[in-house]
Formats: C-alpha cells, sequence, structure tokens
C-alpha cells in the first residue's frame, strides 16, 4: 500500500512538484484512495467478477482526481483578491459594480462530476437586474449550470436517447444528477447555439461529396437528389396526431452508388415553411459554391400535397446560381414504389382470384420499371381488362387508382432513370422520417409540446448528417461571451472613435 511518505515523495517529483500547493494537498488523498485499489486487487482471486469490480471502482476514483483538477482549475481561473478585479464593468451597454466576496455555484455539472465554483457577482449600478458573474461567462457555461465538455454529452444523449435514459447514463458515467428541468434547458441551450451553425456544415459536407461524386469512375453526370416528406407527431394537448416534415439531400457518384445524405426535419407547422427554406436555403448555396460541373438534379416525390407544392412554386423556380437569366432542370421523379401500391390497387379491382391478381400485379410492376413507357402498357393492359372482363371491385377504386397513374405518366420514366442511375425511389426520404422522428419521438406513450421537440429535431439532423464534431467546434470557437470593458477602456474607446 503507498502510504502518506511515498505519496509525499511521489508529489515532490516532476511535473507533480510544478503543480501550486493547494491542488497538490487536494489531490492527495483522492491518489491515495486509487493506489489502494491496485494491492487490493493483485492480492484477491483473479475472478471476472473481481476484475470487473476493480475496473469499477478505478474509474469511480480517477473521476475523482479529474473532479478535483477541474474544480480547482475553474475556481483559480478568477484572483482571489477583488483587488485584481475592476471595480466596475460594462457589458452590453449596462454598467456593473464589483462585489464585496466571492459567492459559490454548488451545482456545476463536469464530465468528473458536480463542483462549487467561487466567483465574484457584479451588479447592475443604474438599475435592478440580475447580476452577472464574469467567471461563468469566460468558462461559458450552459445554461449556468454545466460545461461545455459535460454539454456536449447531454446534448447527444437527449438526441438519441429518451429522457429517464439520459438521465441514468449522467449519473452512471459522470456522477452527475441532474433535475428534468435541468436536463431540458442544457439541451434546449446547446441545441440552440449547434443549430445556427448546421447549415454551413451540411454545405461543407456535402460539396466534399460532391467533389468525390466528379471524381468518381463512370459514364453519367454526380446526381444530386432532393426528397422531402411529412411525418405525424403526437403532439400534446391535440385530439390528432399533426404532420412534422423531413427532407433529405444526397449526392450519388457517376456510377449510381450513394455516397452520403444530410437531413432536415421540422416540428409540425402551418404550411411547412420552415423546412421549405431551409431546404432551399441549402440547395441554393451548395449549387453555388460548388466549382465543377453542374450535377443532375433529381426531386423525387411521393406526390404529397407538400412536396407537390414545392416542387411547383420553388424548384421549378429556381434560377441557376452560375447563370440567373436561366432556370435549373430539375429530374421529378415518382417514387416508384408508391406507384406500385397503385398497380396493386388495380389489379384488386380487375380480378377475383388471388392467384391471377398477384401475377398480373408482378407482370405490370416488371414492366413499369424495366421497359421504354412501361407506365403506357401498365394503362392500356388495365384498360383491356375492364372492357374485356368488367371489374371485380368497385369503379371509383379503379378509376381513382387509374387516374393517378396517368396523372403522373411524366413522372414515371423509369427505364429512362435507371439509365441515367438516377434513383428511383424515395426510400432515403422515409427513412429519414424513421430516423430522424419516429424512433425518437414515437415511443410508447410520448408526446411532445412544440417547443420540447424542436431542440431533440435539431440535434437529431445535426447527429444524423455527421456533422456533429464540427458543428460542435464551430459553436464552441463562435459562442459569444459578452465584451468586459471598465469604465476606463470604455472612456478610451469613446476618445479613439471620436478622434
Amino acid at each position: 500500500m503507498l502510504d502518506s511518505t511515498a505519496l509525499a515523495a511521489l508529489l515532490a517529483t516532476p511535473p507533480f512538484s510544478l503543480l501550486p500547493l493547494t491542488l497538490l494537498r487536494g489531490l492527495a488523498s483522492p491518489l491515495r484512495r486509487v493506489a489502494e485499489l491496485i494491492p487490493q486487487f493483485l492480492q484477491g482471486d483473479l475472478t471476472p467478477q473481481c476484475f470487473h469490480d476493480f475496473e469499477q471502482d478505478l474509474a469511480q476514483r480517477l473521476r475523482e482526481v479529474g473532479r478535483e483538477i477541474v474544480e480547482w482549475v475553474c475556481n483559480d481561473s478568477e484572483p482571489e483578491q477583488r483587488e485584481q478585479l475592476p471595480p466596475q464593468i460594462l457589458v452590453d451597454g449596462v454598467y456593473y459594480q464589483r462585489g464585496d466576496r466571492k459567492t459559490p455555484n454548488r451545482t456545476v455539472a463536469t464530465l468528473f462530476g458536480v463542483i462549487t465554483l467561487w466567483r465574484y457577482p457584479y451588479r447592475p449600478i443604474e438599475e435592478n437586474g440580475p447580476g452577472i458573474f464574469p467567471l461563468e461567462l469566460g468558462l461559458r457555461l450552459e445554461a449556468a449550470r454545466a460545461t461545455p465538455a459535460l454539454a456536449d454529452r447531454v446534448a447527444l444523449h437527449a438526441a438519441q436517447c429518451t429522457q429517464q435514459t439520459t438521465l441514468e447514463t449522467l449519473d452512471r458515467d459522470h456522477g452527475v444528477k441532474m433535475s428534468t428541468h435541468l436536463l431540458r434547458n442544457v439541451t434546449a441551450s446547446a441545441s440552440q447555439g449547434m443549430s445556427e451553425h448546421r447549415h454551413p456544415a451540411q454545405v461543407a459536407k456535402l460539396l466534399r461529396l460532391l467533389k468525390m461524386a466528379d471524381a468518381s469512375r463512370g459514364n453519367r453526370l454526380p446526381i444530386l437528389a432532393v426528397g422531402r416528406d411529412g411525418i405525424m407527431l403526437p403532439i400534446r394537448g391535440e385530439s390528432c396526431y399533426r404532420e412534422g416534415a423531413v427532407g433529405t439531400v444526397t449526392v450519388f457518384d457517376r456510377a449510381g452508388k450513394r455516397l452520403g445524405t444530410v437531413y432536415l426535419g421540422c416540428m409540425p407547422e402551418p404550411l411547412q415553411l420552415l423546412l421549405s427554406q431551409q431546404l432551399t436555403a441549402l440547395i441554393q448555396d451548395v449549387l453555388k459554391q460548388w466549382e465543377g460541373p453542374m450535377p443532375r438534379l433529381v426531386y423525387i416525390t411521393d406526390a404529397g400535397h407538400h412536396p407537390t407544392e414545392y416542387y411547383q412554386q420553388v424548384l421549378r423556380r429556381m434560377a441557376d446560381p452560375r447563370c440567373p437569366a436561366q432556370l435549373l432542370r430539375w429530374e421529378k421523379v415518382l417514387d416508384y414504389y408508391h406507384a406500385c401500391l397503385y398497380i396493386t390497387k388495380l389489379a384488386e379491382t380487375l380480378f377475383y382470384d388471388q392467384r391471377r391478381r398477384q401475377t398480373w400485379a408482378a407482370k405490370m410492376r416488371r414492366l413499369l420499371r424495366d421497359k421504354p413507357h412501361g407506365i403506357h402498357r401498365v394503362l392500356h393492359s388495365a384498360a383491356a381488362l375492364r372492357k374485356a372482363h368488367d371489374l371485380w371491385g368497385t369503379a371509383g377504386e379503379y378509376d381513382k387508382a387509374y387516374k393517378y397513374l396517368r396523372a403522373h405518366i411524366g413522372e414515371m420514366d423509369y427505364h429512362g432513370y435507371r439509365k441515367l442511375h438516377l434513383p428511383i425511389g424515395s426510400g432515403i426520404t422515409e427513412a429519414a422520417c424513421k430516423t430522424v422522428c419516429t424512433q425518437r419521438m414515437k415511443q410508447s406513450g410520448m408526446t411532445w409540446n412544440i417547443a420540447g421537440g424542436r431542440p431533440i429535431v435539431d440535434l437529431r439532423v445535426i447527429h444524423l448528417s455527421g456533422i456533429w464534431r464540427e458543428v460542435r467546434a464551430a459553436y464552441l470557437q463562435g459562442k459569444d461571451c459578452p465584451e468586459l470593458r471598465t469604465q476606463l477602456e470604455n472612456h478610451k474607446l469613446r476618445c479613439k472613435k471620436a478622434a
């Protein structure tokens, strides 16, 4: 066992001897508890259970060492003597007066547990209002209660796990017990800050993917495919579900291989305007910054109301950023599998026999996909069968399916699409509805309000787009911190401007 003399000798050697004495005194006890574990394990029986317990205990005691270090470093970041701090500072146009003594914030959550932060308060001079703590502003605490590193863990867990699972994980892995109220505040604060940097990161990723696609082997143009769809979400206080929205932008290489996708998502809102704005800005900025040959632009849709309206009002009228006098050329593709559903509905009205129904539908699906003008063959076959044998089902069901396919003839040239390596299905967008919203927000018994669901959707979009690190780094580097100026510095700045 490591006795106090040996521990003192260890702490007297570099690099420990270079540390302040107050920190060394705080580390002595946690380090001793760490050292005590080693002989205890070596002297005991070597079993999986013992090894498991050893690792768990070691992690816990090392966390105590980390907590001591973080607490000391944070508290030492501000001078202990009040005279070393400016008596007055100017923040956002308001003068603040320094307090007489430090006050504690005993609930600062870190990766190593909860620490007590001692800091000097500054209170407004000319008006009543909340005070500020320059040390907390400098450390960039999230919601004034969590360090940036822990807030990152909170946001990532909240994006993927339920609230209860997130709280249990924080307690188990970091020794932090949070209330649900604090968890939501930290999550919302992190989400708001990170969402501001989502768009540039998504643009940068799509540009990288387009560069890879342009350098790929194949005899076709790279493809930029866009899709959007609705997803019904359980909204608290509503008698029925309301429709949220999800969007995707995908890059395919010259051989038609998918290289990557970025996602967008929004909670229910009238007309889905926010998703339309985000999706439009993303497409325009990518094409504006792309310096290679223009990729083939594809819009894949199931012909729903909002997707169709977006194509008619936005995409068809979108100008080419390289030549504003010209419009971009979009290839609108009706989801093949959606069209197949209507072929099945035709078969159900044409045939009584189940086997004949399935055989005809399978043949029509192959014709639709593999033959030139396949949709015409399908419609001709259906019309001939109706004339020859009349209908088994209702005329209304037949007419509905037939008219739907006929109305979208120009969007179902699947034979031609496949020759150009274009995607013919909206599976990426359909899957996005599940991954962005369903997996996290439609678990058993869940209901949401709009304000509470928006941070989760925003965080999931960042995570699933594969840009979490880039967005988080940009957020921390650009996080606003109020400029702290003394009265003298403010006076000098005024004189400089006047001169």
